[in-house]
């Protein structure tokens, strides 16, 4: 770095496909471990089974679909205390899970969002997409609509939750809610009108998120989340 200080390490873990339950106990494991400074700050990188997660902010209004439609559709159910209203996941849609400690030098909510952000701009530009922040909302916007929402949680000033890309999703599970603002959702794939390499996407992540918050990455590849 221009200044001489010492870049932070960045621990990849690549979960592959993994339900959100077993998501959440992993995070829950690392946000210890990375408090007690016993573990380096870690950026997982998941795709999971079609799942709701209901944020903080969410009202019973979010939910349009009946108990027996999402069953009907395969569709998990979970509440969150991440930031954020309603939100899916599923298949074809790349979710991480930055888990950092902001202390001392990064102590600031908002500027942690906008690089989250930042990061998912840089990347859709990787792939010819033009990405863009609006003011007042949350998330990466494109002239299509939203293409990925951001919803974290912060204790004692270490993250947890993170951002959801929708690379190759179907978007039509999001009718299943109201998501966010009431926003219009979009894909990568439907913006260039081809399917995208997940793992391709996961590669610019990783580079673009050590490029913005100015650390070196050391990757450990999981299958099912097990090294």
């Amino acid at each position: 770095m221009p200044d001489g200080k010492r870049q932070r390490e960045l621990r990849v873990r690549r979960l592959g496909r993994l339900g959100y339950a077993d998501a959440l106990e992993i995070q829950k494991e690392i946000e210890r471990l990375v408090r007690e400074r016993a573990e380096s700050d870690t950026l997982l990188l998941v795709e999971h089974p079609h799942v709701i997660t209901l944020g903080r902010r969410s009202t019973s209004a979010a939910m349009i679909a009946t108990a027996e439609e999402l069953t009907r559709r395969g569709v998990e159910a979970f509440e969150s205390n991440r930031g954020g209203r309603a939100t899916y996941h599923g298949l074809g849609q790349l979710v991480g899970y930055p888990i950092m400690n902001l202390s001392p030098d990064r102590e600031d909510v908002h500027r942690f969002v906008r690089d989250l952000e930042e990061v998912l701009i840089r990347t859709l530009n990787d792939f010819g997409i033009e990405g863009f922040q609006i003011k007042g909302l949350t998330g990466v916007h494109t002239e299509q609509g939203k293409v990925a929402a951001i919803g974290i949680h912060i204790a004692r000033w270490v993250t947890t939750h993170g951002f959801a890309l929708n690379v190759n999703t179907d978007l039509s599970f999001f009718d299943l809610i109201v998501p966010c603002e009431g926003e219009p959702v979009a894909s990568m794939k439907k913006i260039l009108g081809r399917e995208v390499d997940l793992s391709e996407v996961e590669d610019a992540i990783i580079t673009r998120f050590a490029d913005v918050f100015e650390m070196t990455t050391k990757e450990n590849i999981l299958v099912s989340g097990k090294e």
